[in-house]
């Protein structure tokens, strides 16, 4: 198998323990390069940066952070620019996320956004997100089994081919549990995620007031007449989720009765 080219990205800024362990379990497969948000960009959706310049600042070798740029960002002008013409990578990679991306919350995903840009771009995409009990655990955390799945996954993409077509990616969730209690993996459809009211109200010095969004339990529900079992339940039961997410977003089974109302 020939040495692949890889470009990975991420939403928790070029120097989040996840990305450096998505670097270290990619790297045995050939060529990798990172350009990343120079700070975290959580939750910033699919967004590109149209009204400010934009700047590579070198990390390292094939390691870029990209000043306050966004992982879509990060991902459309590496291969506009980084890569020469002809030359593009075999796969883009973001993650790995401290945190989940499941149900909904994938449409607020930087995360997801990264892989969405690949897959815009026409190019294999991947997003995989560690689900953690404490997000601040990002600072010590091993993401040993992450590491695991996705060298899986990458392995079974080189090997043979990416099993989704056009724009089109995988989105990976990764259960907070040891290596020894991984039950493998599920094929899963988005769940239901469940929101509450996260705005904190507070006061600052001068006693004017703000806000500040908080985080939401991870909460959900299942959806009526599912076909099959949803990545909140996966990751429940201590699999890694695997769900085929398209970009395509037009509700196919509501167009005929849209005609009729229309008429």
């Amino acid at each position: 198998m020939r040495a692949k080219k890889i470009l990975l990205t991420n939403d928790d800024g070029y120097d989040s323990l996840g990305l450096r362990a998505l670097k270290e379990a990619l790297s045995a497969f050939g060529e990798v390069l990172i350009v990343a948000p120079s700070s975290e960009k959580s939750a910033c959706g699919h967004g590109l940066s149209l009204t400010r310049p934009l700047r590579f600042i070198r990390v390292d070798d094939d390691f870029y952070k990209l000043d306050d740029g966004t992982p879509a960002d990060c991902v459309y002008l590496a291969l506009n620019t980084i890569y020469a013409e002809g030359h593009r990578p075999d796969l883009v990679v973001s993650g790995i996320n401290l945190g989940s991306n499941m149900g909904e919350d994938i449409t607020y995903s930087g995360t997801a956004a990264g892989a969405m840009e690949g897959a815009i771009q026409g190019i294999p995409s991947v997003a995989i997100s560690q689900v953690m009990k404490d997000k601040n655990l990002g600072d010590i955390f091993d993401f040993a089994l992450a590491k695991e799945v996705i060298t899986t996954i990458a392995q079974k993409i080189f090997s043979g081919h990416f099993p989704l077509g056009d724009r089109k990616f995988l989105n990976i969730n990764v259960p907070h549990i040891a290596p020894c209690d991984f039950k493998g993996y599920q094929i899963t459809q988005e769940g239901y995620r469940l929101y509450g009211n996260a705005a904190h109200r507070n006061c600052n010095p001068r006693g004017q007031e703000y806000y500040w969004l908080g985080l939401h339990p991870l909460a959900w529900q299942k959806r009526k007449g599912a076909r099959e079992i949803s990545d909140f339940d996966a990751i429940a039961q201590g699999y890694a989720s695997i769900t085929p997410i398209t970009l395509d977003m037009t509700s196919y089974e509501d167009i005929e009765s849209l005609k009729l109302w229309l008429q």
